[in-house]
Order: C-alpha cells, then sequence, then structure tokens
C-alpha cells in the first residue's frame, strides 16, 4: 500500500539531507510504527506518503514514493485526499471550521460525499471518539488533547485508506489514548485501513504495531523488523523494554501483561530491597493543608475577597479557586498549595482543568472567585515584566512564545529579556537538545524541538515558580531524561515547579506530590507515589509489573540491585 524506494529528502539550505535511502513497504491492512530519536526525521517521511513533501515543504526528494499506485512526485497532496488522511502534531494548523460537527464533516463535503452518508459518519466519529457532548463546542475553547481528538476523528470521517499520524496520542491522557488506539486497531483489523503512525510514547502504541521501523539516527537507513526484534537494538524504547533488557528476558516484553508473567523472580529479588527515591528531599516541605471535600454544586457560596499582600512560605497558593470560561465552569473551589523546592504534578482527563489552573497562576486568566498566589505576587495584578521574574509558563504551544527568526536570536532575546549573561539561554538548549544550528527558524524545528527552545527561554530567567504544560509532548526518551535531570536541579536549588502532564513517566520520576483533577475539582493530592500507583489509569510501567510494592522506575529497580 505505501512504498519507499530509496528515498532522501533534502529541505532548501540543509548541507545534508534530512532522512537518507529511506526503503520499505507498508502492506495493507497493518499498523506500522516509526520509530526513533528526536530530529531523525519521522516527519519528513509521514509528510511524503500524503505529498505535503516535497509540495507543501519545498526541498528536494529523490527517490520515489508510491500509495496506492500513485506516485507523489506527480501527484500532489490534494490528488490523494482520496486515499491519505494525515494529522500533523499541530492540531491547531489542521483546522479550517470553527466548531467539532463542522470540522468532522468537511473533509466528506471536499469530497462530495452525500448529505446522509455524512450524517452517519459524522455520528459514528462522535461515539467512536468520545466527544458527542462536544460537538456543538467552538474548537478555540477545546483543551489541547480534545482538539488532538477533534483532529483525528477529521481524517476518520472520510474512510481514507490510508491513515498517517504524527504523535496522535502526545496530548491525549492515557484512556483517551487508549480509546484512539482502540479505534485505529479496530480500522485495521475490521475495515483494512493501512495506518503509519510516529509516536514517542512508545509505551503506549507498541504493542499495537504489526511491524516498526525505525530512524536510528540522523541520515542513518532505517531498520525494519517486528517488535520486539527492533527494540532489542533500538536507542528509544519503553519502560517495560527497559525492565526486560535489565532482567535480561527473551523475547522482550512488550506489554505489561508480558512482564508481570515473568517478573516473579525479579519481584523475588527485589523483596527485602529498598525502593530508592529519586526526587529530591521532601524534609523540609511544609505539609500540604488535607484536602477539603468539594461542596455541594448547588450550594452558592459568596465570592471570598481578595488576599491582601503579605509574607507567604510557599511559591503559589491556591485558595477556593473558581475559574468561568466563556460558558465552561473551568476551575470550582480548588485548594493547592506548592512550597520552593517542590514539584507537583498535575494530571486529570483532557479538559479537567489543568491548563486553566496554570494560567491562573500566571496571571493569563483572571478568577471568578477565590485568590491566586505566586510568591508575594497576585498574578492577573502584576505587571508582565516583573511577573516573568516570579514565574514562568512554558505553554502547550510553543510557538506562542516564539517570534524571532532563528534559534540565535531566540536565545539572545530570552538573555536580554532576563537580563541574563549572554549566551546562558543558548547552553540551556545545547544541554537539552543538541546539534541545533544558531540559523535554523524556529518553525523548521520539530514540535519537540520548538517546545525544549519554548522551555530554555523560560528557564533563562530563573523564576521561583516554573509551570509547564505537557513538556514532554514531542520529545524522545534521552530529551526527556535531559529534562528530568535540569527539573530535578532546579527543584533542588529551590525552584518550585508545577507540570500539567499526561506522562505518567515523567511524573513517577520527578513528583513529589500528583494532584488528581476531575471536572475542575482536585480530587487527591497526595505522595507522588501513593497517588499514581492507586491509579489503574495513572500508574506507570514498572509499578504495573512489580505491583503491590511501589517501584515506580526502571532507575529504582536498577539501583537496589546494583
Amino acid at each position: 500500500m505505501i512504498r519507499f524506494e530509496n528515498v532522501s529528502v533534502t529541505y532548501d539550505g540543509a548541507a545534508e539531507p534530512t532522512v537518507r535511502s529511506v526503503d520499505f513497504n507498508v502492506p495493507e491492512g497493518e499498523l506500522v510504527l516509526l520509530a526513533g530519536p528526536s530530529g531523525v526525521g519521522k516527519s519528513t517521511v509521514l509528510g511524503a506518503v500524503g505529498g505535503l513533501v516535497p509540495h507543501f515543504t519545498g526541498g528536494t526528494l529523490s527517490g520515489r514514493v508510491t500509495v496506492a499506485g500513485r506516485d507523489t512526485r506527480t501527484h500532489k497532496p490534494r490528488e490523494l485526499a482520496d486515499v491519505v488522511g494525515t494529522v500533523g502534531q499541530d492540531p491547531l494548523s489542521h483546522f479550517v471550521t470553527d466548531t467539532v460537527e463542522d470540522e468532522l464533516a468537511y473533509g466528506m463535503e471536499s469530497l462530495g460525499l452525500a448529505p446522509d452518508v455524512m450524517r452517519r459518519r459524522v455520528e459514528e466519529t462522535l461515539d467512536l471518539l468520545g466527544l458527542t457532548d462536544l460537538r456543538s463546542r467552538p474548537i478555540a475553547t477545546l483543551s489541547g488533547g480534545q482538539q488532538q481528538r477533534v483532529a483525528i476523528g477529521s481524517v476518520l470521517t472520510p474512510h481514507p485508506e490510508v491513515l498517517v499520524l504524527d504523535e496522535p496520542t502526545s496530548a491525549l491522557d492515557p484512556a483517551a489514548a487508549e480509546e484512539v488506539l482502540a479505534v485505529l486497531q479496530r480500522l485495521v483489523h475490521d475495515l483494512g485501513t493501512t495506518v503509519l503512525l510516529a509516536e514517542h510514547r512508545l509505551e503506549r502504541v507498541i504493542q499495537y504495531a504489526d511491524q516498526v521501523v525505525l530512524l536510528p539516527s540522523p541520515g542513518a537507513p532505517p531498520v525494519l523488523g517486528l517488535p520486539a526484534d527492533v527494540m532489542a537494538v533500538s536507542p528509544v524504547y519503553p519502560p517495560v523494554v527497559g525492565l526486560g533488557r535489565l532482567a535480561d528476558w527473551s523475547p522482550l516484553p512488550l506489554t505489561v501483561r508480558d512482564a508481570r508473567r515473568r517478573a516473579a523472580p525479579l519481584r523475588e529479588r527485589l523483596a527485602d530491597r529498598e525502593i530508592p527515591d529519586h526526587t529530591p528531599s521532601t524534609a523540609t516541605l511544609p505539609t500540604p493543608p488535607p484536602l477539603r471535600p468539594a461542596p455541594r454544586r448547588w450550594r452558592r457560596r459568596a465570592k471570598p475577597p481578595e488576599s491582601p499582600a503579605a509574607p507567604s512560605p510557599y511559591a503559589a497558593e491556591v485558595r477556593s479557586l473558581a475559574v468561568r470560561r466563556d460558558r465552561v465552569q473551568a476551575l470550582r473551589h480548588v485548594d493547592l498549595t506548592v512550597s520552593p523546592g517542590e514539584t507537583v504534578a498535575l494530571m486529570g482527563r483532557n479538559g479537567a482543568g489543568k491548563s486553566t489552573l496554570l494560567s491562573a497562576l500566571v496571571g493569563l486568566v483572571e478568577p471568578s472567585a477565590g485568590s491566586v498566589r505566586a510568591g508575594d505576587a497576585v498574578p492577573h495584578r502584576t505587571a508582565p515584566r516583573d511577573l516573568v521574574r516570579r514565574v514562568g509558563l512554558v505553554p502547550q504551544e510553543p510557538r506562542d512564545l516564539l517570534y524571532a527568526d532563528t534559534v540565535a536570536a531566540e536565545c539572545a532575546a530570552a538573555d536580554r529579556d532576563a537580563q541574563a549573561p549572554a549566551g546562558t539561554c543558548r547552553a540551556l538548549l545545547t544541554e537539552l537538545l543538541p546539534g541545533i544550528a544558531d540559523d535554523t527558524h524556529p518553525r523548521d524545528l520539530s514540535e519537540g524541538q520548538r517546545l525544549t527552545l519554548a522551555l530554555s527561554v523560560v528557564l533563562t530567567a530563573r523564576p521561583p515558580l516554573l509551570l509547564l504544560d505537557e513538556p514532554t509532548r514531542g520529545l524522545d526518551y534521552a530529551a526527556k531524561a535531559r529534562l528530568a535531570r535540569i527539573l530535578r536541579d532546579l527543584a533542588a536549588e529551590g525552584h518550585a515547579i508545577v507540570l500539567a502532564t499526561h506522562d505518567v513517566e515523567l511524573a513517577a520520576e520527578l513528583a513529589h506530590r500528583v494532584v488528581l483533577l476531575a471536572e475542575g475539582e482536585v480530587i487527591a493530592d497526595g505522595p507522588a507515589a501513593d497517588v499514581v500507583v492507586a491509579s489503574p489509569s495513572f500508574a506507570p510501567q514498572v509499578a504495573k509489573v512489580l505491583a503491590p510494592r511501589k517501584w515506580l522506575t526502571v532507575a529504582q529497580v536498577q539501583e537496589a540491585l546494583s
């Protein structure tokens, strides 16, 4: 169905090809996973399938890509639209209408399908992706994860023969990701749809793949094979595979179930070992106030007065916070404190209010009730030039922070804004993600690379309170490890960190506390190990394999065994 024949792609102005000698086939009715570290050209390979590369991106493509017998060199994207459905890393760039239902129908309208067919397929897709309650919502009011599901749904409704997906679960909570992957598996098994997807969170998708195409390094030819065989040699692999490598299991497990079947001897070896704590010491952190039951929703509460400015032991303090956005009650009666040196992970379903809470902490939204403090500042009443030295936010969409024409100019502006020594931002970027050239335009970076640049820009000011919204979206495991090391060092220096994330592995590795949100309310707030292990959805893979003891990461197991 998809055939790459000795394909190389060189973008205009680049000295070397982004991908070189790519040669593989994707049979009809298979789900093939494209894996590899950040920056190896996965998005370029995916773009070549639908003709976006080179017709839309520019550059030179040598070799040949054919889809359902059509040569992408002679067929432009619009001439492949009936065969190929593509969802890129950034769902916002995908949308052409204003509401969910209109977006799901748009692709079918373009193909001239009958109205009764369109209506039936829209209803089916709303049900498949759990979007029924959102059908009339403006897309601009949805959370990032909800927008991701709408983008996926919009390419499902025309029933293409080939689906091309770039990081399809990156902005989804674990339950929503499982739902989307179950839909893809049903399309493959029941309808014979061919799916080619790239995903950094291999723990979510590896068990669904029929084959894996590994791009091991920039310019290196791909490695194609069965998932277990490729994972044995891959530089990127999920925690369950890392545990299998550590325990010398063969063949390597791809699922928690496979690993649990083999884990009895390992659990016995670990029975008398102490679980290492890799998070910074919590000995000096104030105990958070006990979680209050949420009040009955039909009881009206008087709006309490804004707290007067006064010294606070907390880097962030939220009391009885309520936020209403348009007609949606995004937050209600939220209490949260974050101490200097503490890392708190906000978790919960898409639309639970995580991003809204971060926006309140950085002053982007005003409370409709309650109070918010960031150190000695009331964020929504503090001038941005003063607030930047107290709190910094890395948003889900990094382009919101990036406006210069080159990486070097972006870093120089960050140094000036933060009054930091020249080269501070550039050094942070190099540590997080080596190999980014100074003259690269931010729009030419991958989603993960743009996110890393935005993080470096914010960290340049070294704010006492650092907020991150889905900070590992688009990052491979090596980049995540570098990010975790930097955040751990910042916490050890006294910075308070609040990160909204669906990445349960990151939360397990970094967080002192996990705060679960649901429908705008805090439903759990406690030590990370206690909260995530007790949740089937938010438990990391190692915890599921080695339960009932609270092992969270491969690094903990390795340290205990050594």
